[in-house]
């Protein structure tokens, strides 16, 4: 578990579309920095971006933890048709205003809706992250696995760790393993057993590991 202490409330309103969230500061910086987004039906303060976000913090990382314009529009529902352009709009700010605290590296990652619009930005801007962690990314509607959202991994040159469950019915592990071949970066796939879209996070439910695992297996990816 984490020990670093409560994150500090970040806006900056400069920003069109503005950033809102959480920073957690490591104890011991390590000059790099992580914006985590969330998932279609949620916000930045899910179990499992807080988790995952204390986890990096202890690794170093400063963390900032980002609600997507859509998100901040309404408490709720998921994002409409013409969403995705301002909050990946909203997501490079997010990505520049860490920049503007931390010297080094910066990373982007988010679940499902938000890791996929994370990498859809990398694909089209291959300068603004030095990787990506994608946490259930949403390879197709469920039932639909012809519908295949992977158009830009032809272009996506980032390095990319692909976190998935085993029983996420958006993407089996095949179908995942299929679609990391069209990424012309390295990338790896950490299945998680008996999961399904939410990681095991599902309420007060969660996997106490995960978290740190997937904090290591991101770092054994870089650089």
């Amino acid at each position: 578990m984490s020990t670093i202490s409560n994150p500090e409330t970040f806006t900056d309103l400069t920003a069109d579309p503005p950033v809102r969230g959480f920073l957690h500061r490591p104890g011991k910086p390590s000059g790099d920095g992580l914006v985590l987004t969330h998932g279609a039906g949620s916000n930045c303060q899910s179990p499992l971006l807080t988790a995952l976000s204390g986890v990096f913090a202890d690794a170093g990382f400063t963390v900032l933890r980002y609600d997507l314009p859509y998100r901040q529009a309404r408490s709720f529902g998921p994002p409409g048709p013409g969403d995705a352009k301002r909050d990946r709009a909203g997501l490079k700010n997010a990505v520049a205003a860490l920049k503007t605290i931390v010297p080094g590296r910066l990373f982007v990652g988010g679940h499902s809706y938000g890791g996929r619009q994370a990498s859809m930005l990398s694909a089209d801007e291959p300068d603004l992250a030095a990787g990506l962690l994608l946490l259930s990314y949403p390879l197709h509607p469920p039932g639909k696995p012809e519908r295949w959202r992977t158009q830009h991994f032809l272009n996506l040159k980032t390095p990319a760790l692909f976190v998935q469950g085993t029983r996420d019915p958006f993407g089996s592990l095949q179908e995942i393993e299929q679609a990391l071949k069209l990424i012309p970066a390295k990338t790896k796939l950490l299945p998680v057993a008996g999961t399904g879209h939410d990681l095991g996070f599902k309420g007060k439910s969660k996997r106490e590991e995960l978290p740190r695992t997937v904090s290591e297996e991101f770092q054994n990816l870089l650089p």
